[in-house]
């Protein structure tokens, strides 16, 4: 079994102890969602660290989404519950990238293409430029701002 995993529920025993409702049904709720995606498929399996990360990423995404539209619909108290499952599932994913950190990673990317290619890439190369800057961020930025920092990159 994963450190993660193992972690989540050390957690939520924990939290069910200290009668923690919130933490207590976020967790579950993480460790439902873990359990499915290791039946999913055509057999069983562990999922390793990484992958427990992604789908705890999942989740926090789902809780993040949910809370713009709550608050688009003037649902407040909703958007704030789901923030707040959001953060304490953010706790178990790495620490993310800021601005500068995540436009240097890019920058690398680009420059390893250009190297490459022996020419600066162009629109028709982002999707190498955006595999080596996803292994380059290794799950410590979102898809979204990988992409928008690739863009800047290239000039698009």
């Amino acid at each position: 079994m994963s450190e993660l995993k193992e972690q989540l529920r050390s957690d939520l025993t924990a939290a069910i102890k200290q009668r923690e409702t919130t933490r207590t049904g976020v967790l579950r709720m993480a460790l439902s969602a873990i359990g499915a995606e290791e039946v999913s498929g055509k057999r069983a399996r562990q999922l390793s660290d990484e992958e427990v990360r992604a789908v705890l990423a999942k989740e926090v995404k789902k809780r993040d989404e949910s809370a713009a539209a709550f608050d688009s619909a003037g649902r407040t108290e909703q958007a704030a519950s789901e923030r707040a499952e959001g953060e304490i599932l953010r706790e178990y994913l790495p620490a993310q990238l800021d601005d500068a950190e995540l436009a240097e990673l890019a920058r690398q990317a680009v420059s390893e293409v250009a190297a490459e290619l022996g020419e600066t890439p162009g629109p028709k190369q982002m999707g190498r430029v955006m595999k080596l800057a996803n292994a380059k961020v290794d799950g410590r930025a979102e898809g979204g701002r990988v992409a928008a920092a690739v863009k800047a990159e290239l000039g698009i």
